[in-house]
């Protein structure tokens, strides 16, 4: 909206030509998303505390966990509506792309928000019934691979590159193409949702990766630089970087409330957006193995799970003490900060080794 008022204004006064410039749009929309978080922030955990719509806490976790009981939750709507207000400020509303990653966050955000207001508000402990919000996350899952793919502008929308080869690009049928980005998205989406147990545990791992993942697309909106890099040329993905920096902007707001020891806590209706987003823009800008490569600590947490899951019904044997993996380093004795900085530092190291990969190939 923003953007589109100062693209009239330049036509006045030449001084707005300045807010054509992606960097500072992306400043502009991670600023205006940090500040709206922090500002709406205290009123909207006021307002869950009211409610009472508070953390209910497995008996067979942690002992550490237990005065966790009652803590507002839901609190990843906050994350959303920044993210919504930033980008629909700052970002050009005729890019598609926008649109896309919009329309998959916010589909599975709702999705979140059911499965919360069953289990927070309604009293239902199971909440939303797994084959239910499986089927739901399939249905948005398929809905937009299968829009990326037949929107496609360019071959290389729809072709799949590998890190460090210059060389390989493998075109991809309407099967091979959905199948990808339907495992990307939902994948991505249930295993932050894993991840996010502990506070602040899987906010900053998001951040970090949304944050590398906007400088994907902006290297790839830029047919100069996307040649120099050798990475695909994705014309408009560049716009990306608004919706990019708005969640990560977003996302250190809600940390500001969600570091131990939390004040609220994110909710489906966080974890399954955020998830989502990533996997979408993972396909948009056709950097699948890199954002698992960078997100190793969603998938880390995801893969504890099936081992754990797989290794108990065919052997009767637990791997480790409780999955996710990060319940078992509690239980192992490691203090709850501790376990959430060590993953912020290995998520780090993560999203670097990712980037690494735009020159190294």
């Amino acid at each position: 909206m923003l953007y589109w008022l100062t693209q009239h204004l330049a036509l006045v006064k030449s001084g707005f030509h300045v807010f054509s410039y992606l960097t500072l749009r992306a400043i502009l929309a991670m600023s205006s998303a940090l500040a709206l978080s922090l500002l709406v922030g205290p009123s909207m955990i006021a307002r869950l505390s009211r409610y009472s719509i508070g953390q209910v806490v497995r008996n067979d976790g942690p002992k550490s966990h237990l005065p966790k009981a009652g803590t507002p939750t839901m609190g990843g709507a906050l994350i959303l509506v920044a993210t919504l207000v930033s980008t629909l400020l700052w970002a050009d509303l005729a890019d598609r792309f926008v649109w896309t990653v919009l329309a998959v966050t916010f589909a599975f955000g709702l999705i979140g928000l059911y499965d919360d207001y069953l289990k927070l508000v309604i009293g239902n402990s199971r909440g939303l019934a797994p084959r239910w919000k499986y089927f739901w996350q399939s249905v948005g899952g398929l809905a937009a691979a299968a829009t990326l793919y037949y929107s496609a502008a360019t071959p290389a929308e729809t072709t799949l590159f590998l890190p460090f080869f210059k060389t390989f690009a493998a075109p991809l049928g309407a099967g091979s193409f959905i199948a990808i980005a339907y495992l990307m998205i939902v994948g991505m989406s249930n295993a932050v949702n894993l991840t996010d147990g502990l506070d602040g545990l899987a906010i900053m791992p998001a951040a970090l990766v949304v944050a590398a993942l906007g400088v994907f697309a902006y290297a790839s909106g830029n047919a100069v630089f996307a040649n120099y890099l050798s990475i695909p040329a994705i014309p408009h993905a560049g716009e990306l970087l608004i919706f990019c920096a708005a969640l990560a902007g977003a996302g250190l707001g809600f940390l500001w409330f969600n570091s131990y020891p939390a004040q609220v806590f994110m909710g489906d209706v966080g974890a399954l957006a955020i998830g989502a987003s990533i996997g979408v823009l993972a396909v948009m800008v056709r950097q699948e193995l890199v954002v698992l490569v960078m997100g190793g600590i969603f998938v880390l947490e995801t893969a504890s799970v099936i081992l754990q899951v797989a290794s108990f019904k065919l052997t009767g044997k637990r791997i480790f003490r409780m999955a996710p993996i990060h319940h078992h380093f509690e239980l192992k004795g490691w203090a709850e900060p501790k376990v959430i900085v060590r993953f912020w530092i290995i998520s780090l190291f993560l999203v670097l080794a990712g980037l690494a990969t735009l020159k190294l190939r």
